[in-house]
């Protein structure tokens, strides 16, 4: 019952902005608790000792892995997180259910304003060019 609820509610979003914040917000989510398992397992093999635990951050300080963290993780924590707090706001005040769709360009704004000064940051140290 639960999913069909779930399926009509998205429906009524129609392809707009509640649509697509409604379906960015679970990618994201997964993509995070993705990340966060592979993180606690890692973090569990401290457990069979040094030499296994470091014999796997190989794997934190490849090139591909540190672009995936930039524009795919990081990404996803900030989106997620900025979502969380737009859903909450109107959870708490219902009368902005009917701005949810200017309240996700602000939130997307504050998304851009966040996310690409520190992707900047984040990819001048992975080439070599601090500022």
């Amino acid at each position: 019952m639960a999913a069909i609820t779930n399926i009509v509610r998205a429906v009524t979003y129609r392809g707009r902005e509640g649509q697509i914040a409604w379906m960015l917000h679970r990618v994201a989510g997964v993509g995070v608790f993705l990340f966060l398992a592979f993180h606690i397992a890692d973090i569990f093999l401290m457990s069979f000792g040094p030499a296994v635990f470091d014999s796997l951050m190989f794997f934190y300080h490849q090139f591909i892995f540190k672009l995936a963290i930039v524009f795919l993780l990081y990404p996803a924590v900030v989106y997620h997180g900025l979502n969380g707090i737009r859903v909450v706001t109107i959870d708490f005040w219902p009368d902005l259910g009917k701005k949810q769709a200017k309240l996700w360009r602000i939130q997307m704004v504050l998304f851009a304003i966040i996310y690409i000064p520190s992707a900047v940051v984040m990819l001048s140290s992975m080439f070599g060019s601090h500022t």
